[in-house]
């Protein structure tokens, strides 16, 4: 039960940062304003977050929680590679309502650069479990191609949603992310397709 109070905690810190990240800008968001929209103490910030440089790695739990909650909304009939082009649309549009291309930015940097953990490549991510259960999914069903491990089919997903992203960061957010997500992925992933489709 601690466990689970434990997460609850640090995702209400998350999600409060972000929301706050998104609304005021990085910059002018303070930790005291997070900790007051969170509904937590101080105390419990610094057990999660050394400062609020520190949230910028937190951006993969944010995504997690997203994952979690659209998995529990998906229809588990629903074809396995139409189910990983959902997952894009809808994180895609989850992105551009919620964090700014300034801060997607910022995280990616830190990504680029960081000698430590680079937490959006964790293969122990919920996203990548997630990713590997609908290619074997897939797999089984003739929906996605069986050439390539799960393993594969994940790390090739991944990478292209990680291209779209920094494009679109790169480009200063000039075109809707969701948009151009919905016309590029199935380009991007039509070789994942299964024998169902040929």
């Amino acid at each position: 039960m601690a466990k689970k109070s434990n997460r609850n905690t640090r995702r209400k810190i998350v999600s409060a940062a972000w929301k706050l990240f998104y609304e005021q800008g990085y910059d002018e968001t303070t930790v005291d304003e997070i900790i007051a929209a969170s509904g937590t103490s101080k105390g419990s910030f610094y057990h999660y977050f050394s400062g609020k440089d520190g949230l910028l790695s937190s951006l993969s739990s944010l995504f997690d929680d997203k994952y979690e909650e659209l998995m529990e909304e998906m229809d588990p009939r629903m074809d396995s590679f139409e189910k990983l082009l959902y997952l894009n649309r809808e994180l895609f549009a989850f992105i551009e309502s919620n964090i700014s291309v300034e801060l997607m930015s910022r995280m990616y940097a830190t990504q680029l650069t960081t000698s430590g953990e680079r937490h959006l490549m964790d293969q122990g991510r919920v996203y990548y479990k997630l990713l590997r259960r609908i290619a074997a999914e897939g797999q089984a069903r003739g929906q996605i191609t069986a050439a390539r491990s799960p393993a594969e089919v994940s790390r090739i997903y991944a990478m292209c949603e990680r291209a779209l992203i920094y494009d679109w960061c790169i480009r200063g957010g000039e075109y809707s992310l969701a948009a151009y997500g919905r016309e590029m992925m199935p380009l991007l992933l039509h070789q994942l397709r299964g024998e169902v489709y040929r």
